[in-house]
């Protein structure tokens, strides 16, 4: 039986789970009718259209992501660091033509200096902290625009954003570099060795860039191998920066399996162990302990 509505919206997906009050799954489904494809009006059609059958009483629906920003569903403030991973308390209720729904959008967190925000990954880490409660040291979580989270006492303490995934997909689809990384090929040694340069002479880091482009015109560098150098460039660039978070820290990895792999790749090299866990289940983590509050204050 699905007794609430775990929701995770982001930028180009929906994602739902109905859930039990126990906490199990009781069903999955999703679209791409993500945020920046819906004005304010969509996003009820859009979550009915993939559960509306399967609603009878009113539901809790609880959400995350960007349909909690200014362009989305309706906007959930931003909560400043230090503070522990926004719960239910600090959600939005959005008003709802259909009865059915009762939809609690989850706030995200802001930084004023250096200026940062993030909406969606502190729900991932308060499912991560609710299965680790006692943990202290450093969340990344790779992506898109990648985060660094010190966390300590169980709560966010500070943290900084890197566009590297964004840049990566900048240039091996628009830029110069696009015909030379062409394809899915990957080369370990190859991404290590980049990791290693990035780290070391990020400076160099645009001029690096075009050594691939380079390389493949004059010594055929294989595209598997152009790949691997461009990721390895940027994530070491990004080591480079982020290295007070990381540098003797206990870091824990939440994220896209394949990223995870290439950030425990590059941190393993450094000599630093790394826990991966499952984005996943820490999202759904994350929501249920939202419900569980919402249950606190309905008893």
């Amino acid at each position: 039986m699905t007794d609430w509505l775990a929701v995770d919206w982001g930028t180009s997906h929906l994602r739902v789970w109905g859930m039990s009050r126990a906490g199990s799954v009781t069903f999955r489904t999703s679209s791409d009718a993500g945020m920046g494809s819906l004005n304010r009006a969509g996003f009820e059609p859009a979550l009915l259209a993939l559960v509306g059958d399967r609603l009878t009483d009113k539901t809790p629906v609880i959400v995350c992501g960007m349909a909690g920003s200014r362009q989305g569903w309706a906007e959930a403030k931003y909560v400043a660091v230090p503070c522990i991973p926004p719960g239910i308390d600090r959600a939005t209720q959005v008003p709802t033509d259909d009865a059915r729904l009762s939809v609690h959008i989850l706030p995200g967190v802001k930084q004023t200096s250096p200026a940062d925000v993030m909406r969606g990954e502190e729900t991932q880490i308060a499912g991560f902290l609710a299965l680790n409660p006692k943990f202290d040291g450093v969340i990344c979580l790779p992506g898109t625009h990648t985060k660094w989270v010190h966390i300590s006492a169980g709560e966010i303490v500070s943290f900084r954003t890197f566009m590297t995934g964004e840049l990566f997909a900048l240039l091996s689809q628009q830029s110069v570099l696009r015909h030379t990384v062409a394809g899915d090929g990957w080369d370990r040694i190859a991404f290590d060795e980049a990791v290693s340069t990035g780290m070391s002479n990020p400076a160099e880091l645009a001029a690096r860039l075009f050594s691939i482009r380079a390389e493949g015109l004059l010594n055929d560098l294989h595209a598997g191998q152009a790949r691997a150098r461009l990721s390895g460039l940027l994530i070491g660039a990004e080591l480079a920066a982020a290295r007070p978070y990381w540098l003797g820290q206990h870091v824990a990895l939440i994220g896209d399996d394949a990223l995870c792999k290439a950030y425990g790749d590059a941190l393993g090299a450094q000599g630093l162990p790394v826990e991966r866990t499952d984005a996943e289940r820490m999202t759904l983590e994350g929501l249920k302990a939202a419900y569980a509050g919402l249950k606190e204050t309905t008893q």
